[in-house]
């Protein structure tokens, strides 16, 4: 046995000790910072930037705002498994999480600042990749460190209070972007508050490390094989990541043009308050539900009925936004997704975690299941953009997400190996 054995069990070995509050609250804090880079621009500015570039261009706002964000998304795709890989394999001193938070946190502000400055549709273009390259190193660093530290029957707690952060930084990303004085006003609050709040974080708790002695030997071929998760060979890892695909898709139907079925569609004269008061609803019932539902998961020891009720409640209220197309409809379906949502995001992120193949791969696996979070982004575009313009607008487009997220939530039962 060598000196070095000690923290390669630390580092690898299943967690048993329950992490304390003080360790919760500072990486919630961190999730929810990065949230706010990200849903500031996407509730909000990236619209109004939209909407100013658009004129002249011989593309509709609908479509500049689609080509955008699914680049971004593209971008997404690769960025969050890559750099969960590479958190996988990293020995400094600092831990294997702790430098990409960091990195990944700085490199966020500075492109929000970028956006900030963008003069015309492809300025915006290269800022908003900018910020899902960068925010995705940060955010497959905290996702890792979940099952990196917390034993599997707090798992479901924890996601609670990372889901909780998460609705938090939506909220917060879209006050700032609201509240702050214009576009660049928008950005430069929400590229300080997602530096400023992985600091308690990365300052107050010691990360994890890893030994050289642990890291795999580097070879190209194996590190991009190494990306590809068998379906035959993993069932319920492949399972549970359509499931997550399905509902994310579902939800981000619902988001992507919230601003202008506001305008377009309800007529309600302040659409960007709207989407503020909307969001709010949203975010008070997914946070009454979303740690309560990951602490009840936790005492019964069992995911699956969590995350299928949950999707299909999801559902029930994307339908109603098809059928009743009013502001206290919209209202309503807010609050309902909201309770919905809420348990899904707490009790699917423990069932995630449960279905891991290996300790040593938690990063590059993680980010392969979020990329059922980032795929939508690129598939919600495509598919909502048509849909809106030739096939029937808001109303079928809300009808057909709500019958993709009840697929969501019925394949749930196809995975086995969680109660």
């Amino acid at each position: 046995m060598t000196t070095e054995d000690p923290v390669r069990v630390t580092a690898l070995a299943e967690p048993v000790e329950r992490v304390g509050r003080g360790w919760t609250s500072a990486l919630s804090l961190a999730n929810g910072a990065i949230w706010v880079g990200w849903y500031g621009p996407l509730q909000i500015l990236l619209a109004s930037q939209a909407e100013d570039f658009a004129p002249g261009t011989g593309m509709s706002k609908e479509t500049m705002l689609a080509w955008v964000t699914g680049a971004g998304a593209v971008v997404s795709l690769v960025a969050n498994p890559l750099f969960g890989a590479l958190s996988d394999r990293t020995t400094a001193r600092w831990g294997r999480r702790t430098p990409w938070i960091v990195a990944g946190a700085a490199g966020g502000a500075l492109s929000l600042l970028l956006l900030a400055g963008a003069g015309g549709v492809w300025t915006m273009a290269v800022g908003w990749c900018l910020v899902q390259l960068t925010l995705n190193a940060a955010f497959a660093a905290v996702t890792a460190a979940v099952p990196d530290r917390v034993p599997r029957l707090q798992r479901g707690s924890v996601g609670g209070w990372l889901g909780a952060a998460q609705i938090l930084g939506v909220v917060g990303g879209t006050g700032l972007a609201t509240v702050a004085g214009g576009v660049g006003g928008g950005y430069a609050a929400c590229a300080v508050f997602t530096l400023a709040g992985v600091l308690p974080y990365v300052l107050r708790h010691p990360d994890l490390r890893l030994p050289a002695s642990a890291r795999p030997a580097w070879a190209w071929r194996v590190f991009l094989s190494s990306f590809w998760l068998s379906p035959r060979r993993y069932p319920d890892l492949a399972w549970a990541w359509l499931t997550r695909f399905l509902i994310n898709l579902s939800n981000a139907l619902v988001l992507l043009y919230l601003l202008y079925y506001l305008r377009d569609r309800l007529h309600y004269d302040d659409p960007e308050n709207g989407v503020l008061i909307l969001t709010a609803v949203n975010g008070v019932t997914l946070l009454a539900t979303v740690v309560v539902g990951g602490a009840w998961s936790d005492r019964v020891g069992r995911r699956k009925p969590f995350v299928i009720w949950s999707g299909v409640l999801m559902a029930v209220a994307t339908a109603a936004l098809s059928g009743w197309q009013t502001w206290p409809g919209a209202i309503v379906a807010a609050a309902v997704l909201g309770v919905g949502f809420g348990v899904f995001t707490s009790v699917d992120f423990a069932l995630m975690t449960d279905v891991l193949p290996k300790a040593l791969d938690r990063g590059k696996d993680l980010g392969v299941i979020n990329i059922a979070n980032a795929l939508p982004q690129v598939a919600a575009p495509a598919l909502a953009a048509p849909i809106v313009t030739y096939l029937g607008g808001y109303r079928v487009l809300y009808l057909v997400a709500a019958v993709i997220g009840m697929a969501g939530a019925v394949l749930v039962g196809r995975i086995r190996g969680v109660d």
